[in-house]
């Protein structure tokens, strides 16, 4: 499509990380953008459990690490870079197993000198420890790169199958401080001026229809995205929340930012 094909067209966007790269794409195709943060990322160079984890993995060796997100290794090992370890922190990985959840973190794990046994194609979580499954992990310490939540089922189902579990955590996601314009993003959408809802994270995905479900316009906000607001989710796990919930979604063919404009474009563009 041409520039300026979504002329006419409003997108909400919820997101924090990389949210200025977003609207600037979106504008240049002509879009009038509505950003609204549903969560803000909260970086823990600075905690304790994520240092105490840390020194665990640099002082025994580990088996299996298996990495959820680049920008969550990345920041781990930014802050082993704060604390001056990280070579002993690249040392014990080195010496494990390496499993991936996609693209993404399968090129911070190299940028940093490691390499992956495995990559889940698919990019999701269920991909990623389905395929762990296979491995004998009794005995075996496994680290657990954490994206912004825990993960309870798989590092549950890790432990009993008696694996000794470390968990790394190098950033969690709360919601803003201010909600004003996640509220006002509702409001537009049970309005009728919002043409397409575009997503880039679950908790993102998942806090604007929490917001939108305690509030007096629930019925009328899942009615307009049931019937004529375009959901599109960058990927798979991003369209969880929205897809639990029975709303249709649209994903771009590759999980990427570049990917998910694309798709807008061709979808709404006139």
């Amino acid at each position: 499509m041409a520039e300026g094909a979504l002329t006419g067209v409003t997108v909400g966007i919820t997101a924090e990380r990389r949210a200025s790269e977003f609207v600037a794409a979106l504008e240049r195709h002509g879009a009038t953008v509505v950003h609204a943060p549903t969560i803000r990322v909260v970086p823990l160079p600075g905690d304790e459990r994520l240092r105490t984890a840390t020194d665990a993995i640099t002082e025994s060796d580990v088996d299996i690490v298996v990495v959820t997100t680049g920008a969550g290794f990345r920041g781990w090992l930014e802050a082993a870079d704060e604390w001056g370890i990280p070579e002993a922190l690249l040392r014990s990985l080195s010496r494990a197993r390496v499993f991936t959840r996609g693209a993404k973190a399968t090129g911070a794990v190299r940028r940093r000198g490691l390499s992956e046994v495995w990559s889940a194609p698919g990019e999701t979580n269920d991909e990623l420890f389905d395929r762990l499954g296979t491995e004998d992990v009794r005995g075996r310490r496994v680290v657990v790169q954490l994206h912004g939540a825990p993960l309870p089922d798989h590092v549950a189902a890790l432990r009993d199958r008696g694996a000794e579990v470390i968990e790394v955590q190098p950033y969690r996601w709360e919601r803003p401080a201010d909600l004003a314009p996640a509220r006002d993003l509702v409001g537009r959408v049970v309005a009728g001026t919002v043409d397409a809802l575009a997503f880039t994270s679950a908790p993102a995905a998942a806090n604007l229809l929490a917001l939108a479900e305690d509030g007096p316009d629930r019925a009328a906000f899942a009615d307009a995205l049931a019937s004529r607001v375009l959901c599109a989710c960058v990927g798979p796990v991003t369209a969880a929340p929205l897809v639990e919930r029975g709303v249709p979604v649209v994903l771009p063919e590759r999980s990427r930012l570049g990917a998910l404009v694309k798709l807008l474009v061709a979808r709404l563009g006139r």
